[in-house]
């Protein structure tokens, strides 16, 4: 691919921004809500909704942005080959540029983590200072030798559960009152979903896994297998959400959970069956609605996996959020 001879600022801010992935940015905006709404101390105040806009730009743009930027920085050889239209491979950004965005993604991040701990002090603004200090060394590994966690699903997995999932949702429900008992499960069932479903991720990649020497589970157990492993895990995540519900008192959202776990058995049972074409009804949806999102594969698992992931997704956000409001409203102090 021909390198542009001069690129012009408005296009050089747009590569930036290419780099940082902005589609990922709302993964953790569903972590981020129901931490929040767990709390059950946010107000409706300008402060309040500051901090939380502030709390979405530490993990998301910044956060996850940086994840994204400092993969593009090492995984270069790769994306020139795989992705060569990439910011960095297609030469509308320099390799020092690129280094430079994430690093100044990290700086701010830090810099944020640092204002909420400053801002809210105690116990509570420590844990929000951890969790994207953690989670920012979680992201630099995950793609730096010589650890590089992503070779390995093993370390890969529970490494972005971690990013996406736990820190977040502890964070928020720091941000505006002491973490809540029942924050601590429904933060680990945040983790152990986004464990499940990057597992399936790996479907996309598993040939050039392969040929790499990278150990995702496809490589390792092959796909039917590997649907079957993550499933379980879904499954087991509703399970205790259900189970949860209940124990605390909640009746009526622990049967709308109930109802969400036999669903997705039923969408599972199609896709065991029929590992690369299950599910077949969600084609147009994912395609023609939701592709642009959640993007297309030319791997046919992969392509099943994203139309799983639509009825997953809705399901387990729905009640995901309900119990969390429940929760939240058992703190409410009018």
């Amino acid at each position: 691919m021909p390198v542009p001879a001069k690129i012009g600022l408005v296009d050089k801010i747009r590569a930036h921004l290419e780099l940082l992935d902005p589609v990922t940015w709302i993964s953790v905006s569903p972590c981020l809500a129901a931490g929040v709404m767990s709390s059950g101390a946010m107000r409706g105040t300008v402060h309040d909704y500051l901090l939380l806009f502030a709390i979405f730009l530490m993990f998301g743009p910044l956060g996850t942005g940086f994840s994204q930027s400092v993969n593009d920085c090492f995984d270069l050889d790769l994306d020139r080959v795989n992705e060569p239209s990439r910011p960095i491979p297609s030469g509308r950004l320099s390799e020092k540029e690129g280094l430079w965005n994430s690093i100044i993604a990290l700086l701010f991040a830090i810099g944020l983590g640092l204002f909420f701990w400053l801002h809210i002090g105690g116990v509570r603004g420590l844990v929000i200072l951890i969790s994207i200090s953690v989670a920012l060394f979680v992201a630099y590994i995950y793609s730096a030798p010589p650890l590089k966690l992503k070779k390995n699903i093993l370390a890969s997995a529970p490494a972005v559960g971690f990013s996406y999932g736990l820190a977040p949702f502890l964070s928020a429900n720091a941000l505006f009152g002491d973490i809540r008992p029942e924050a601590l499960w429904l933060a680990s069932l945040n983790f152990f979903m986004a464990v499940a479903l990057i597992i399936l991720n790996d479907f996309k990649s598993a040939e050039g896994d392969k040929e790499g020497g990278l150990k995702s589970l496809t490589v390792m157990i092959g796909a039917r297998n590997t649907f079957l492993v993550s499933f379980l895990i879904i499954d087991v995540v509703f399970a205790l959400l259900a189970y949860l519900s209940f124990v605390w008192g909640f009746v009526g959202p622990s049967v709308f959970v109930v109802i969400g776990l036999l669903l997705n058995i039923a969408v599972q049972v199609q896709l065991l069956r029929d590992p690369k074409g299950g599910i077949s009804f969600m084609k147009g949806a994912v395609e023609d609605g939701f592709g642009n999102a959640i993007g297309k594969s030319d791997v046919q698992e992969h392509n099943t996996f994203l139309r799983f992931q639509v009825i997953n997704n809705i399901l387990f956000l729905v009640t995901n959020f309900l119990v969390a409001g429940m929760v939240g409203t058992k703190y409410i102090h009018f």
